[in-house]
């Protein structure tokens, strides 16, 4: 074994919001690839006939799957601000480190703001 110093690792460094940011981003487009695979199995239990669509009605308005289901509004919106935001990025617009930050609080509460009127106007949720 070669001795020399080792990379700290992320237990040393303090989270960030655009590490943060940056990180969710990711895991909502995986979170995103697994909302298609239901939504691929929802058309499957279409075609499969009226037992396979009443059991799977049966998951997905369960609380497991209405939370499912919240998360993946979420996601959807969140990649979908986080990816516009992007876009202004790759035009050099936004890069400076305020304005970062700014457009990530303003990312998030819009991506926030859209998943709950989702969620109101879709009946998913009542209150």
């Amino acid at each position: 074994m070669v001795n020399r110093p080792i990379s700290p690792h992320l237990q040393i460094y303090k989270p960030q919001l655009t590490s943060v940011l940056s990180i969710t981003h990711r895991g909502t487009g995986v979170f995103l690839c697994l909302g298609i695979l239901l939504l691929t199995t929802w058309l499957v239990c279409l075609a499969l006939g009226e037992e396979s669509y009443n059991i799977f009605y049966k998951h997905t308005t369960s609380w497991y799957g209405k939370l499912f289901l919240i998360s993946f509004i979420f996601s959807l919106f969140y990649h979908l601000t986080n990816g516009i935001r992007h876009l202004f990025w790759d035009f050099g617009l936004g890069l400076d480190l305020s304005t970062t930050y700014k457009s990530g609080y303003v990312m998030l509460c819009i991506s926030i703001l859209l998943t709950l009127t989702t969620l109101i106007l879709g009946d998913v949720v009542t209150i």
